[in-house]
């Protein structure tokens, strides 16, 4: 046995990373495994950091900024001629950022004394760990408690095998060399709009290929509609329905067949990214005699403190059921280091605010109009459009609106959904409002400051009760 610790967690994504540090900070021996290698040597923060969150978010702002520079500077009186785009350097950008960050979570690691194991983690019976590194050398440690934190990867589908240049996946569409001239994506969700709506921007045709028959359904289906609108305005072919059944890369081109209402379709693209979702990380991740057991989707069963069926083993981040969310994988580590150290935290899961980086971005929190039809739970709806916000104005960001829905007897607030500038900041003060039981009238009732976007979150609680100042408030039967 090589060594023996009072916490292990398996994965350095920001679920196990977090829960290492805090577990580390309550007085706890603490180690952490990470398979993650570049360069030679052991990285930290997990697909999040590495080839996902912060990667893509740094190239989206670039490319937004570039598309504003091309098309819409001109209108705030600044005259840019001749601009051209330098992808190598918008990339190295990018690795810069994500050097910053990786490597500000090793300094972390040394600063609360956390433990790295290099290499991939395996959990075997008895709460020990078999630690493989590069070389094929293998470990076993030991735990009082094991956190397991192995995240997510992206879901193949045999109808599009990845051959790594014509045909990726989400991770390989954030390092191309060049701008496809016309780019295709499987999946219209979260990540295939924003690596769909990132290369657009940079001046790709861009076709995504949904198999759903509606857009974004889980999202609130007014600012769903909203978000297709506008999306569709600035370039982006969204077609829904659509069943791919075939690709081939031919000629240096992805021949993609697929059928939709109309019958059998074909399309031709220079590069194909495969973005149907994610699936948790189990392979090769649990020894057959642990004890620890998986669910119909094939995450790690655990209740509600991220328990699984092993007293002494949890399962936090990606790996286990809900939205796979950095920031949910976050608390949750949080929540588990404060249980093992005999502390009663909890996650409030009815409070996760949920954010598509696209331009404008789409944001939201709570239940749903649909849902709460379905419920057949008593509601009334306020919004606002950011273009009678002075700020977004200002910014030349006016399209989108927000939406407060509240209980129609309480006037508890139950969701807000914004789409439009900035809507990943603004969400957080729904957030709070939701943490606190908060009622649209005490939204009403708070003081926003002048100009700012936020003043569209105001305005829409206002206008759930019909007292909207800067819009006509709709007649209430």
């Amino acid at each position: 046995m090589a060594g023996k610790f009072d916490v292990i967690v398996i994965g350095a994504g920001p679920a196990g990373y977090v829960a290492a540090i805090k577990c580390a900070q309550l007085g706890l021996s603490t180690a952490c495994v990470e398979q993650w290698r570049r360069d030679g040597q052991t990285v930290l923060g997990g697909t999040c950091l590495n080839v996902g969150c912060i990667p893509s978010k740094a190239l989206l702002e670039s490319a937004h900024k570039y598309r504003e520079a091309k098309e819409q500077l001109a209108d705030h009186g600044v005259l840019a001629k001749e601009v051209s785009l330098d992808l190598a350097t918008m990339m190295a950008r990018k690795e810069k950022i994500v050097g910053n960050l990786t490597g500000g979570i090793q300094a972390l690691f040394k600063g609360n004394g956390v433990t790295t194991l290099a290499g991939r983690g395996r959990l075997l019976a008895g709460k020990r760990v078999e630690v493989t590194d590069a070389a094929g050398a293998v470990e076993e440690y030991e735990a009082e408690h094991v956190i397991i934190a192995a995240g997510s990867e992206p879901i193949p589908i045999s109808q599009a095998p990845l051959d790594g240049h014509h045909v990726v996946d989400s991770s390989a569409a954030l390092a191309f060399e060049e701008v496809p001239k016309r780019l295709g994506v499987i999946g219209a969700g979260v990540i295939g709009l924003e690596l769909g709506s990132l290369w657009s921007a940079l001046g790709a045709e861009v076709v995504l290929l949904e198999a759903q028959e509606r857009f974004l359904p889980m999202v609130d289906q007014r600012i769903a509609k909203e978000a297709q609108k506008l999306l569709t305005r600035q370039g982006l072919t969204i077609q829904l329905g659509a069943r791919v059944t075939h690709t081939e890369v031919k000629e240096g081109e992805v021949l993609v067949r697929y059928s939709n209402a109309k019958g059998d379709q074909a399309l031709r693209v220079d590069r194909l990214i495969v973005a149907v979702g994610r699936r948790a990380q189990t392979a090769n991740l649990l020894a057959a005699d642990c004890g620890v057991n998986l669910d119909e989707r094939g995450s790690i069963f655990v209740n509600d403190h991220c328990r699984t069926d092993v007293p002494g083993v949890y399962a936090i981040g990606d790996v286990v059921r809900g939205p796979m969310l950095a920031h949910k994988g976050m608390e949750e580590g949080i929540m588990v280091a404060e249980r093992i150290a005999g502390q009663l935290s909890q996650v409030n899961y009815d409070c996760i605010p949920s954010v598509i980086y696209t331009q404008p971005e789409v944001a939201w929190v709570g239940d749903t109009e649909e849902v709460l039809k379905a419920r057949a739970e008593p509601y009334k709806v306020g919004s606002f459009a950011f273009a009678a916000n002075g700020r977004a104005l200002a910014a030349h960001q006016s399209e989108g609106l927000v939406r407060v829905l509240a209980h129609a007897e309480s006037d508890r607030i139950l969701g807000v959904h914004i789409i439009g500038p900035q809507a990943s900041e603004l969400i957080a003060q729904a957030v709070v409002a939701m943490e606190f039981s908060a009622s649209a009238e005490d939204l009403a009732l708070t003081v926003f400051a002048h100009p700012t976007l936020s003043e569209a979150v105001h305005e829409a609680a206002l206008s759930v009760n019909g007292q909207a100042i800067h819009a006509v408030n709709r007649a209430r039967k």
